[in-house]
């Protein structure tokens, strides 16, 4: 073929692609990010969902419920996920650049759970014993029915919803300065897994490995295992709702999402992935 010839088909074959990505439509994408304690479940949400639509690119990555409301506020993402209520600062600075204080969708629930090493002999503690012994109070084991043994403290950093949650619901104060803060669930669950003398806490879904101890409401009160029934029925001491906030109040491609999150599948998925669903 003559060498001009095929020049001109090249042009054309690339003025074909240009033109076919033109009619092409492009993905309805969706950018979520935030809190570690449900970052696996959303990146499950994200998975199944683009399965059965297929013009849906969802992408989630974690951070920190802060950092994902930060990044809402910033325009940076689209949903952010949180393991706590927004704060009236956050909401203060989404109004002052949008005008808007934000749509609060509660998509889930979530019992933090306390995790021990499965060698511990403590198998119940009172929110007032966790409270002393995350504040540095109860130092040693033995001041609650355990060994002899320095008390090890592992959290979460303070950019976590499970950080400030734990804090206001549980320790109502300041953590001890030994607490060691880890950036993410699954590396406190790790760090009690590999210390005998350890404590930690974080939400249900990552409790592989450890020992879950029973939470007490009070000294006089049976201790209680986060359960579905446990969460429904309030009797669980430490439960939580788990959010997404968007600008707006949702449409189209992202009312569809949302909604399929709120209904029989989304919420199956929540149950399926260790936490508990909103209905």
């Amino acid at each position: 073929m003559n060498p001009l010839n095929i020049k001109k088909l090249a042009v054309v074959f690339v003025l074909l692609g240009i033109i076919g990505f033109a009619f092409t439509p492009a993905p309805d994408r969706i950018t979520v990010k935030g809190s570690d304690t449900m970052v696996i479940l959303a990146q499950r949400w994200a998975e199944v969902y683009m399965k059965s639509n297929p013009n849906t690119a969802i992408q989630v990555t974690g951070g920190g419920s802060g950092v994902g409301i930060s990044a809402l506020i910033n325009g940076a993402t689209d949903v952010a996920i949180s393991s706590r209520k927004m704060k009236s600062t956050e909401m203060d600075n989404m109004k002052s650049l949008y005008s808007t204080t934000g749509v609060e969708i509660a998509c889930a629930k979530d019992g933090i759970t306390i995790y021990l090493h499965p060698s511990n002999k403590v198998k119940e503690l009172s929110i007032n014993q966790l409270s002393e012994i995350f504040k540095g109070n109860i130092k040693n084991w033995k001041e609650v029915g355990g060994d002899n043994a320095e008390i090890k403290l592992y959290g979460r950093e303070n950019s976590s919803g499970t950080y400030v949650f734990f804090q206001e619901h549980v320790v109502k104060g300041d953590y001890a300065t030994s607490c060691a803060t880890l950036p993410g669930t699954a590396a406190v669950v790790n760090a009690v897994m590999n210390d005998r003398n350890a404590i930690g806490y974080g939400g249900a879904a990552y409790a592989q490995g450890v020992e879950i101890c029973k939470v007490k409401k009070d000294e006089s009160s049976p201790g209680v295992l986060a359960t579905a029934e446990t969460i429904k029925n309030d009797t669980y001491p430490i439960s939580r709702y788990l959010f997404m906030y968007v600008k707006n109040k949702p449409a189209g491609y992202m009312k569809s999402y949302i909604d399929w999150i709120l209904g029989p599948e989304g919420q199956k998925l929540v149950v399926d992935m260790g936490y508990f669903p909103v209905k």
